[in-house]
């Protein structure tokens, strides 16, 4: 079965391919025969009932430095397309928003994976409030007492912004720390919306796990090692990446959040622990695909896919 696929994605020109889970997909879209046609966001329209966007057919070849060949750019309606990749990174902001919006339209007539409406009412560091019971002690907030007072109950504590990415603006405040304040100051000038208060695990210099979940099932993961100096395990900020397996806990907090991830459209999901606890659910552009792989785990590219033709089956 041949699909005709477009992947609505940051610009190919600048991404990493030898750690891109976008990439992965579309090499292994390419290895199935579908037809692929790609987009950026900034391309996007809405005339009257129809969702438009300026296209252009792709190839991708897994070489550094030569990785992907363009057509020429056409006007698309996108509803002539089985499935529509929805793979542009954070940050989550107004114009990502729109987007999901926009893909509302087509979907689910046409596939978008994972669903505009689940992405946009699902960001990462809110959706996993909804199971408090898996994860540390976490504020959501930006008031100052309930900060103080937070802290006062659990010491030493992380500050991070709601809708970051890619571990920016991660900060630890141990107990006694005299950059509180200032830090306080800076996030209230710099983030308008609240912003995540945690209880900072020790632990997590052994690892941040990412797990895939593959329409709510185990697909694989990676445990993502932070660098010495740093305290964020994020590969694009130095972490390094270790093969891993699941403990009983891990498997417990997977099989009690996969349903929900299955019932909303969530076919494509990366979940963040740290020593037993969930602390995020990726669902806007999940990475760790190809450190999986790389590291002698399963092809959950092939596992997306897969799911990806039974549903347009």
């Amino acid at each position: 079965m041949s699909l005709t696929v477009a992947v609505q994605m940051d610009p190919i020109e600048r991404i990493n391919i030898r750690g891109d889970s976008t990439f992965a997909l579309l090499l292994e879209a390419q290895r199935r025969g579908h037809a692929l046609s790609y987009y950026t966001p900034d391309r996007l329209a809405l005339r009257g009932g129809q969702v438009l966007a300026t296209v252009r057919a792709l190839e991708v070849r897994d070489q550094v430095g030569d990785h992907f060949t363009l057509g020429e750019p056409r006007r698309a309606d996108l509803s002539e397309f089985d499935v529509v990749l929805l793979r542009q990174d954070p940050p989550f902001d107004l114009a990502y928003i729109t987007t999901t919006h926009l893909l509302e339209r087509i979907h689910p007539s046409t596939l978008v994976v994972n669903d505009p409406a689940q992405v946009r009412n699902a960001p990462e560091k809110m959706f996993v409030m909804e199971f408090p019971d898996l994860m540390p002690p976490t504020l959501i907030t930006r008031d100052l007492l309930e900060i103080k007072a937070f802290r006062v109950r659990h010491g030493d504590i992380v500050m991070k912004p709601l809708y970051g990415k890619g571990g920016e603006a991660v900060f630890r405040l141990a107990p006694q720390d005299l950059n509180f304040g200032s830090l306080y100051d800076l996030f209230a000038a710099t983030f308008r919306e609240q912003w995540v208060v945690q209880k900072f695990l020790p632990a997590v210099r052994e690892g941040d796990k990412r797990i895939i979940l593959v329409d709510g099932e185990f697909g694989g993961a990676v445990n993502r090692v932070p660098a010495p100096d740093d305290l964020r395990s994020n590969m694009v900020r130095g972490g390094a990446p270790k093969a891993t397996d699941l403990t009983a806990r891990e498997r417990d907090i997977c099989a009690r959040i996969g349903p929900s991830l299955r019932e909303r459209g969530l076919l494509f999901v990366g979940i963040d622990v740290i020593d037993g606890f969930l602390t995020e659910i990726n669902v806007t552009s999940p990475t760790g695909i190809r450190a999986i792989k790389a590291l002698g785990g399963p092809d959950v590219a092939a596992m997306i896919w897969d799911r990806i033709e039974a549903k347009r089956g």
